[in-house]
């Protein structure tokens, strides 16, 4: 079977036959959200098995899908923005339960500032306001430091810090390594991983995140397999934002391929051309066109032309969506 480059676990789902509920060990959940034009869809992937058929961690992979994420005029996407903080918080909260009282985070912009593409996670954590050098008690409470606003005198939660560590390229460590350094020393209770993911849609591009609990492996949907950013690496939960903002040539040629097959399908000419390729299983088509396009031109990937325009209206919605989940995090308290 092909290498399916996707971090999309909405895209492994509608990879099975049927409306996805029918896999072992898979829950499956859409809704809209009132008043937008949002679609979410929650997959749980809920044993072994499960995890085994999607080829993802075991946990809750959210999926938000917004075509105003891409068109939007705005600065941000006001919906899209409100609705991540809500999600966000609530997978805080079922992950963090023990340590609300004085909640850490720490959130990782991951990639590369120089690559357009790559470059949601750094400007994600450039968006934030950070609180945790507002320190003025020393001490420590559950394994993580008071602290309290210079200004307004009152403590401040949860605590934010935040760091984009860059990638191998540029660092000669991998990212996992300089973040687990980070957490070692500033001791947060929750790590929250920021970063660009590839998709096999390409209508996809720029107009959905995901949000997991599993924690992240960066690079794994372009085939640059890393060390993963997880709970079981780090020592505390790993909450995973992402967005997909490039798609591979040979995906794009598959959907291509599809629509031409409906369409010879269609006319007595081309039936029989069609037919042929129709036969043809969807993962047999696949590796046929990455065999016929990758030794020509490499593993290519393509993303939009105004992409730098997607990010910043994206990285304005995550941090956005980021500050509002800890502004609920504080008034529950």
């Amino acid at each position: 079977m092909f290498e399916n480059r996707t971090d999309l676990a909405l895209e492994e789902r509608e990879s099975f036959e049927g409306n996805g509920g029918e896999i072992g060990g898979v829950a499956l959940r859409e809704w809209r959200c009132h008043g937008s034009s949002i679609r979410m869809t929650e997959v749980s992937i809920l044993n072994e098995k499960g995890a085994e058929s999607m080829g993802k961690p075991m946990g809750t992979y959210l999926t938000m899908e917004d075509p105003g994420l891409s068109e939007t005029e705005d600065v941000y996407c006001e919906a899209a923005a409100g609705e991540l903080g809500r999600q966000l918080a609530s997978l805080i909260r079922k992950n963090c339960a023990s340590t609300m009282a004085g909640l850490s985070i720490l959130v990782a912009g991951l990639g590369n500032r120089q690559v357009t593409p790559d470059s949601l996670g750094p400007r994600v954590v450039d968006g934030l306001s950070m609180n945790r050098h507002l320190r003025t008690e020393p001490g420590r409470r559950n394994g993580t430091y008071l602290y309290t606003a210079e200004k307004a005198g009152r403590t401040v939660h949860p605590v934010l810090s935040g760091i984009h560590p860059g990638v191998m390229a540029q660092t000669g460590m991998e990212t996992a390594e300089i973040v687990r350094g980070v957490v070692r020393e500033s001791r947060p209770d929750l790590v929250i991983a920021v970063d660009a993911l590839a998709a096999r849609n390409v209508h996809r591009l720029a107009s959905t995140i995901q949000l997991t609990d599993t924690g992240i492996h960066p690079g794994s949907g372009v085939g640059n397999h890393r060390r993963g950013m997880t709970r079981e690496n780090l020592g505390v939960p790993v909450i995973a934002i992402g967005v997909p903002t490039v798609v591979g040539a040979a995906a794009i040629v598959h959907g291509t391929v599809n629509a031409l097959v409906r369409t010879l399908t269609a006319s007595k000419e081309g039936s029989r051309f069609g037919e042929y390729i129709r036969e043809l299983d969807s993962d047999s088509q696949y590796e046929l066109i990455r065999e016929l396009l990758e030794p020509e031109f490499g593993a290519m990937f393509v993303t939009p032309q105004d992409m730098d325009e997607r990010i910043c209206k994206l990285s304005a919605a995550i941090a956005e969506g980021i500050r509002r989940a800890v502004e609920r995090l504080e008034e529950e308290r």
